[in-house]
């Protein structure tokens, strides 16, 4: 039976077809570096990730995994914190593909939410990226940044009982992973998951990676190049971690609160309502938002869109619910 695609939103099925000489959805191994080279040129180009002087912003070296080298950590702290403060952290892992990225792309969504909410440190943790460092590389680099960034939150302003891990596309996949990591590790407690159009499933065989291939900014092509770049001939088969892959996990019990967001339109979309339904099955606390005809990361390429503009508008909400019970 043949599955024709939902159709684009009409604002970002324009936003799309300008795009389309700039960003062709299959992304295939030979393509890696020059994608490389034009996501640099586009986050170093044009941001201040000041915020109009909003935040104080610093680079910071901290011990990376065991016998690895240091994770670099982009710190923001709302300008004129003053020591002792207890800032709720978003602890913010870019998207990529895990091929992609550094700790500066994206992080303005981050520090735009850490403004809505009435302040927060923002705490933007850069990975070894595929192929050159396959899994368990960019998860566990990750994960040591995040304890560093409990153990010293004070020093930042920050509170370490109110950490939420956050993250897009990639980083939203390493996000899952890590809260099931602290969860198995027994390592420190996380208050929320932000996982925005989160990448999942190295499998890559759901109906909606079938329905979008081809289409829109990353497809199943893309898809399966970034999945294999991280797990080699292990991708699709029997022996994959969920620490690499979230989906794969059979115990979806014990996590902190989770956001999930996915476009209707976009590959990610079936695997993302697996996972919280299966968040739901096993007890947990999840909300879900399917936006209609939303393509792969459009808030963030069409941030005037109406729909763009209801998504984060959700994730606010979501996230100004969860710090009230904090204070509670």
């Amino acid at each position: 039976m043949t599955m024709d695609p939902p159709p684009f939103d009409p604002e970002l099925a324009a936003v799309l077809e300008q795009l389309k000489e700039l960003m062709e959805p299959g992304l295939t191994p030979d393509g890696i570096e020059a994608a490389r080279e034009d996501a640099a040129m586009e986050v170093f180009g044009s941001l201040d990730l000041t915020m109009d002087g909003a935040f104080e912003v610093e680079d910071r070296e901290v011990p990376g995994p065991p016998g690895a080298p240091d994770v670099s950590l982009y710190l923001c702290r709302p300008a004129g914190t003053r020591p002792g403060a207890r800032l709720p952290v978003i602890y913010y892992v870019h998207g990529g593909g895990m091929i992609l990225g550094t700790n500066r792309a994206g992080v303005d969504a981050a520090l735009a939410l850490a403004l809505d909410v009435g302040g927060a440190v923002v705490v933007s943790v850069e990975y070894r990226l595929a192929p050159e460092h396959p899994h368990p590389a960019p998860v566990e680099d990750v994960y040591a940044g995040l304890l560093w960034t409990a153990e010293h939150a004070g020093e930042l302003g920050g509170d370490p009982e109110r950490i939420v891990l956050a993250g897009a596309s990639a980083g939203g996949g390493l996000a899952a992973a890590v809260a099931l990591l602290l969860r198995d590790r027994q390592g420190p407690p996380v208050f929320g998951q932000l996982l925005r159009y989160p990448m999942l499933d190295d499998r890559n065989d759901t109906p909606s990676s079938h329905q979008l291939a081809g289409t829109g900014v990353w497809d199943r092509t893309a898809n399966e190049t970034g999945w294999n770049a991280l797990l080699g001939e292990r991708r699709g088969g029997p022996d994959v971690s969920p620490y690499a892959a979230p989906a794969r996990a059979t115990d979806l019990s014990g996590l902190p609160p989770a956001f999930l967001d996915v476009g209707s339109a976009e590959t990610f979309r079936d695997e993302v309502v697996e996972y919280a339904s299966r968040l739901w099955r096993c007890g947990g606390v999840a909300e879900l938002h399917v936006w209609p005809g939303g393509f792969h990361g459009f808030d963030a390429l069409a941030p005037g869109a109406a729909i763009s503009k209801a998504a984060r508008a959700a994730e606010l909400g979501w996230l100004e619910r969860l710090l009230a019970v904090g204070k509670a």
